[in-house]
C-alpha cells in the first residue's frame, strides 16, 4: 500500500500549483511562446517515466529518485501518480495522486494536472523522443520542468542534445537539479 504525502506536503503542493497560476508583475526577459511538441499519443505516453532532471520546486523538496506513473483511464484522463524518496536515493517512499487531461486536442501537448480541486497546473510537453524514450515537460511561464526517461540513467549525449534545445526555448539550464536514483546491480 502506498504511502501518502504529509499534511505539510500537500499544503505545500497547493501553493506551488497556486503560484504557478499566478501571473508575476516583476518585469522579466521577453521570451517567445513556449512550442510544444507537434502531437503526443497519450497511450503511447502511458507508463512509468523516471526524472532525469528538474528545476528545484517546493513540492519536490528533499525528493529523490523521483518517478511518476500515467494510467489512461476510462473517460479519457489520466491518471498521474508521483512517487519518490525522501531524504536519500533509499528513504522512505511517498506519492500522491492526481489526474492529468488534455487542454489541446490538435497536439495533445498541453495539459492540466490536478492534485487537489480546485488548483492544477499547466503541464506542456515541449520535447518527445520519436520512440517515446524521453520526454521533456515544461511550463508556458519557463517555472517549472522535468526531463524524464523510461530508464533511471539517460546516457550523456542526448542529455546535452535536450539542454541545448532548452536553451534555444529559453530555460536556464543551470537551474537543472540532476535527480539521484539507487545504482542498478
Amino acid at each position: 500500500m502506498r504511502k501518502y504525502i504529509s499534511l505539510m506536503g500537500i499544503i505545500t503542493i497547493l501553493c506551488g500549483l497556486f503560484l504557478s497560476t499566478c501571473t508575476t508583475t516583476g518585469k522579466k526577459k521577453d521570451l517567445q511562446k513556449l512550442e510544444v511538441v507537434p502531437w503526443v499519443d497519450l497511450n503511447r505516453y502511458a507508463g512509468t517515466w523516471y526524472e532525469i532532471a528538474r528545476y528545484p520546486n517546493r513540492f519536490q523538496k528533499d525528493c529523490y529518485a523521483t518517478s511518476v506513473t500515467y494510467t489512461i483511464q476510462k473517460d479519457g484522463t489520466v491518471e498521474v501518480i508521483n512517487t519518490c524518496r525522501s531524504g536519500s536515493v533509499n528513504g522512505k517512499e511517498k506519492s500522491i495522486r492526481g489526474k492529468a487531461w488534455s487542454v489541446d486536442p490538435q497536439t495533445q501537448a498541453k495539459l492540466k494536472v490536478q492534485f487537489f480541486w480546485p488548483f492544477r497546473g499547466d503541464y506542456w510537453v515541449i520535447q518527445l523522443d520519436e520512440n517515446y524514450q524521453y520526454a521533456v515537460v515544461g511550463h508556458p511561464k519557463r517555472t517549472y520542468l522535468w526531463i524524464l526517461s523510461r530508464t533511471p540513467s539517460l546516457d550523456e549525449q542526448t542529455y546535452a542534445a535536450i539542454l541545448g534545445r532548452l536553451q534555444e526555448q529559453g530555460y536556464d539550464t543551470s537551474k537543472l537539479l540532476r535527480t539521484q536514483h539507487p545504482e542498478v546491480r
